[in-house]
């Protein structure tokens, strides 16, 4: 299998060096899953960046960003108009974070700034099984977030896969070519560690604590991996 990250955020030099890139974790967590023998390519969508053809990718992948999926900044449009093309020829599309909800915008979805404010560390989830084989059969699933946007309508067409009252379209399908997810399964305990740490003012000493402390509960990005490695190369 081949896949193309569409990695949409410069991380600074210090994250850089600690974890990589959005695309470098995706990497590491996809070999984890079972995908060890994909092939993997990674274009930077802020520099500009993107394959000559996506003909060659069995399946693309769009990462999260500190920016909003309905910015009007030139990059964000750029990508826009890519997923839209990719959307009209239902290539095989994965989204995370600012990536699901990127994708939802160009399906019709209402995305904007959560109401409810910051969602951070980790979350638990209701689980809908969709009607796949292989889909983990259970309640709930606890993922890593990091976000102040949204998606707050269900695309049209789409199937709701994971939901909360805090983030009520937390991830959702569309039949076999689209699979996004808000919440962000490559994402490990450090990482959030250091992003609460770098927004605790913003985030408030209430919000802040409690994020830490759901920290030491573990997650489950490995099993929303597997599910997404299952989803690509079609054994659903």
């Amino acid at each position: 299998m081949k896949l193309c990250i569409l990695e949409n955020d410069l991380f600074d030099a210090e994250l850089a060096a600690r974890f990589g890139g959005f695309g470098d974790m995706f990497q590491r967590l996809f070999a984890q899953a079972g995908a060890d023998n994909w092939t993997v390519e990674i274009f930077n969508t802020v520099n500009g960046q993107y394959p000559a053809s996506f003909d060659d990718f069995d399946a693309v992948l769009l990462t999260g960003s500190r920016a909003d999926s309905f910015s009007q900044e030139p990059w964000v449009l750029a990508l826009r108009e890519q997923v839209e093309q990719l959307l009209q020829v239902k290539k095989k599309l994965l989204g995370v974070c600012f990536g699901h909800q990127l994708i939802a915008l160009c399906l019709g979805a209402q995305v904007e700034r959560a109401p409810q404010g910051w969602g951070a560390g980790r979350m638990n989830y209701q689980w809908h099984p969709p009607k796949w084989a292989q889909a983990p059969a259970r309640s709930d699933i606890a993922l890593l977030a990091s976000h102040q946007d949204q998606v707050l309508t269900l695309p049209a067409g789409a199937t709701l896969l994971a939901s909360s009252a805090f983030c009520p379209v937390a991830a959702f399908t569309v039949e076999q070519h689209v699979l996004c997810v808000q919440p962000h399964p490559e994402f490990v305990e450090e990482l959030s560690v250091y992003l609460l740490d770098k927004r605790r003012a913003l985030l408030g000493e209430t919000l802040y604590s409690a994020a830490t402390d759901s920290l030491a509960l573990g997650h489950e990005g490995l099993a929303m991996a597997r599910l997404m490695v299952e989803f690509v190369e079609g054994n659903l």
